[in-house]
């Protein structure tokens, strides 16, 4: 009570708790993110964050209540496989500096070895990183943070795309500029 915020989650949670079924607002922005961070927890309670990146769309929704995603290759410490073959408890945190929004999705998590055609499926064309398996994540909750305290910040593709634009509009208003100037006028 000190803080405040119990009034506010008991309220939360008389309007029916936590969200539990992917909607179609987050299959969309889960299928635009390039990044996540992948949490899970050791047998003994350890808790551990990694981050999972790749091209738009390698985090996949396969359903209402689960993710999944093409594991690549990494650094070679298998911190998060092994804690979840201790614990299926895990937590993805999914954060958009572009549009100052952050999710948040708690679940569990599992590994997947063997069944290729699935992670075929889940690899992304012309993707070059080496996918070792799948992690396949069963959603059991989740929650759109407020964009307090989110710095805005732009990859950059989406500032190359920008600059690019820019200067085609430059280009263009130049050349309308000469144009319209005398025969022979400077400047």
């Amino acid at each position: 009570m000190r803080k405040g915020s119990r009034h506010a989650y008991a309220r939360m949670e008389q309007r029916g708790s936590w969200a539990t079924s992917i909607t179609p607002e987050l299959q969309d922005f889960i299928s635009a993110q390039t990044s996540v961070y992948l949490a899970t927890v050791s047998a003994d309670g350890q808790p551990y964050i990694q981050h999972r990146g790749g091209p738009a769309g390698f985090l996949r929704v396969l359903g209402a209540h689960t993710l999944a995603f093409a594991d690549y290759s990494g650094n070679k410490q298998y911190i998060s496989t092994g804690n979840l073959s201790e614990s299926s408890k895990a937590h993805l945190f999914l954060m958009d500096y572009a549009h100052r929004q952050r999710i948040k999705i708690w679940g569990n998590a599992k590994v997947v070895e063997d069944d290729a055609e699935l992670l075929d499926e889940l690899m992304p064309a012309h993707y070059s990183a080496k996918a070792e398996q799948v992690i396949v994540f069963t959603v059991t909750a989740w929650d759109a943070n407020c964009p307090q305290h989110i710095p805005v910040r732009f990859d950059a593709v989406s500032v190359q795309v920008a600059l690019d634009q820019r200067d085609q509009r430059i280009q263009e208003l130049e050349a309308m500029i000469a144009k319209l100037r005398p025969e022979g006028g400077g400047a």
